[in-house]
């Protein structure tokens, strides 16, 4: 297998599948504005839209994805090259 973590003990397919969504939720979280806006008005509404749609995460990493840092988000969102941001045309509440 390709996969680094299939070697490693306890990592069930569940928990690969996961954790392969939380790297996609981080990801999305830097290269998307408007769902790093949501996300920072409302951590748990969002998470549990991205499980509605379909990504799968357990206790542990809901947890986690609460926990991120806002600023260290957006830190690293503005340090990646324009090309890859989808921005957010929507004007911002005051």
């Amino acid at each position: 297998m390709n996969d680094a973590k299939a070697g490693c003990a306890g990592f069930s397919g569940a928990a690969r599948m996961s954790q392969r969504n939380v790297e996609r939720i981080v990801g999305l979280l830097a290269t998307d504005e408007s769902l790093r806006n949501r996300f920072k008005a409302d951590r748990a509404a969002v998470i549990e839209e991205l499980v509605a749609s379909g990504l799968e995460l357990g206790a542990v990493e809901r947890a986690a994805l609460l926990g991120l840092d806002c600023g260290a988000c957006e830190r690293f969102a503005q340090a990646l090259d324009p090309r890859i941001q989808k921005v957010c045309l929507r004007r911002r509440d005051p």
